[in-house]
């Protein structure tokens, strides 16, 4: 048998004999790499195990996610309402793929698992690389859209430092365990501090507001992400900020290396104190650090059913891309929590009650009408990018999403605000459609070609997330409306109007308003109720 790396397929004619061969001659390969950087045959027993249940395309999946990254252009779909097949464009580097090839491939399930739309405000946590285009094209395709406007703002991520910036860095959570959190009292102090003649640590003891140990006694520095977030946010707001743009807070560990020692903070943060001086230049060990909240997660996604199956019939999307574990709110670790769960303890076994009726079904060919629809649908939209040849790079109308995205459906919404942004989004995709710019040619590896086609996906996701805001007319976990707030500036939901999830049906054009359904909530194991951080 030859050394050559070629493509590992299973097909559901083959004999069990013959598919563990398939999956086996991967040993004799000479050690390829996964895209994790883990030798391929890490994966045999996975796919063996896959095999040995009777599920072909799950082996596969595993197969081709770990040795392709395929960006996902088109679903098709040959029956009624039955997802079966997806049209992608290759991109890994090494031979024999096809760079940048569309290729078609026929599947009796199809499983997305690609991800938040976080990037929708072009600054966030996530990977550059992490989109929603698999799920834009789902939507489009008719899987409905649920809780769009459930996002997740981080409290400990290190300040925007300039307008070219790329990405913000995450400080772990597990910082706040023993750092406290805290502004001047004084605006002339903050006013100081923004100027760059005063540092944090010269304010005196008695100067320090430690505002979330004075709004919330009994949690302190421990309270909930968006509670954290918003607090931070009003007291910058206010003007209290304190780097140079006025949109920093302190998490300072004083306290903590006077009562631990700075061995044992060392222990704990070491690395996460070297990371943040590699970025920053300043020494968490001498000056507080600078916090500012940002776009971390995304809560929702495309609905799902408890077999983790969408609207669509044979689609299924597993992880953050769906909307399915975390209501309106994230809790630290239940990402991972839900990666295990859909992966290794819901769709290998859910995906067998749809795969086994489909056992009658005969396999078909990617030469039907339907796959050469779906490839001629995903050339025409690259030819169409390609040849707006307009004056603005990707990155400067990506610049611009994300700052409407920030600025009226980021952290504090209002009704006005949110029909501006919707207004401005539009005006994007106006911009995008007549000035987008595109070096290069479509042939081969164009990485500005794939960045404008997930651009394209970010400016209809954006609308999403501003209409189901606009809709939802309270305040719930990461969705906070100005409008509805307490007397004390806390969420105030509205159980009795809005007790459901809202799922978005799209309309045949990313021009028009998608259709909101409606699947009530019930609770029959615990008591629905607003928690209290204050006492």
């Amino acid at each position: 048998m030859s050394n050559e790396l070629k493509p590992l397929h299973f097909d559901a004619d083959y004999t069990m004999e013959e598919a563990l061969a398939e999956a086996k001659r991967c040993l004799n390969c000479p050690k390829p790499l996964c895209r994790m950087g883990c030798p391929i045959e890490n994966e045999i027993p996975r796919v063996i195990q896959a095999i040995a249940h009777g599920n072909f395309g799950l082996a596969n999946d595993i197969l081709a996610e770990r040795t392709n990254l395929p960006s996902i252009c088109g679903r098709v779909c040959p029956r009624e309402n039955q997802c079966e097949g997806n049209c992608i464009m290759n991109k890994a580097k090494k031979p024999p793929i096809n760079i940048g090839k569309l290729e078609r491939f026929a599947a009796h399930a199809v499983v997305i698992a690609t991800g938040g739309y976080g990037n929708a405000y072009f600054l966030s946590t996530n990977a550059m690389a992490c989109n929603c285009s698999a799920a834009m094209a789902c939507y489009r395709k008719g899987a409905w859209f649920a809780n769009p406007a459930y996002v997740q703002i981080h409290p400990t991520c290190i300040p925007v430092h300039g307008d070219k910036q790329s990405k913000l860095t995450l400080m772990s959570e597990s910082l706040r365990n023993d750092g406290r959190i805290w502004v001047p009292k004084k605006l002339e102090d903050a006013k100081k501090l923004q100027e760059g003649t005063l540092q944090g640590k010269d304010i005196p003891e008695e100067d320090r507001d430690y505002y979330l140990e004075r709004r919330y006694p009994a949690f302190g520095n421990l309270v909930p992400r968006d509670v954290a977030s918003r607090a931070a946010k009003e007291r910058c707001d206010k003007g209290y900020g304190v780097n140079n743009t006025g949109l920093a807070v302190f998490l300072d560990f004083s306290e903590a290396i006077n009562r631990l020692g700075k061995d044992v903070v060392a222990q704990r943060y070491g690395n996460l104190f070297d990371m943040y001086e590699e970025i920053t230049d300043v020494s968490p060990y001498e000056n507080p650090m600078m916090i500012y909240p940002a776009i971390h997660y995304t809560m929702g996604g495309i609905w799902v059913d408890y077999e983790l199956m969408t609207s669509i019939k044979g689609l299924f999307a597993i992880g953050e891309c769906n909307f399915s574990d975390h209501g309106a709110n994230r809790l630290g670790a239940s990402a991972l929590m839900q990666g295990l769960a859909d992966g290794y303890f819901v769709l290998p076994y859910t995906i067998q009650n749809y795969l086994a009726d489909q056992i009658t079904v005969p396999r078909f060919s990617t030469d039907l009408p339907e796959f050469a629809a779906a490839e001629k649908a995903v050339q025409d939209k690259i030819d169409w990018m390609m040849n707006i040849k307009g004056k603005k790079s990707v990155d400067s109308i990506h610049k611009e999403l994300g700052h409407i995205m920030w600025e009226y459906v980021g952290m504090g919404r209002t009704a006005e605000g949110l029909k501006e942004g919707l207004k401005k989004l539009k005006e994007v995709r106006k911009e995008f459609e007549k000035e987008l710019f595109i070096p290069g040619d479509k042939e081969g590896m164009n990485v500005e070609l794939d960045k404008a086609i997930r651009l394209y996906d970010f400016i209809t996701m954006g609308e999403l997330v501003a209409y189901d805001a606009l809709n939802r007319n309270e305040s719930c976990g990461g969705h906070f409306r100005e409008e509805y707030q307490t007397e004390e500036g806390e969420a105030k939901r509205d159980d009795e109007n809005y007790f459901y999830v809202a799922c978005w049906e799209y309309q045949g054009s990313d021009e028009k308003e998608p259709v909101l359904l409606k699947e009530p909530l019930v609770y029959e194991a615990i008591k629905v109720q607003t928690r209290n951080y204050k006492s």
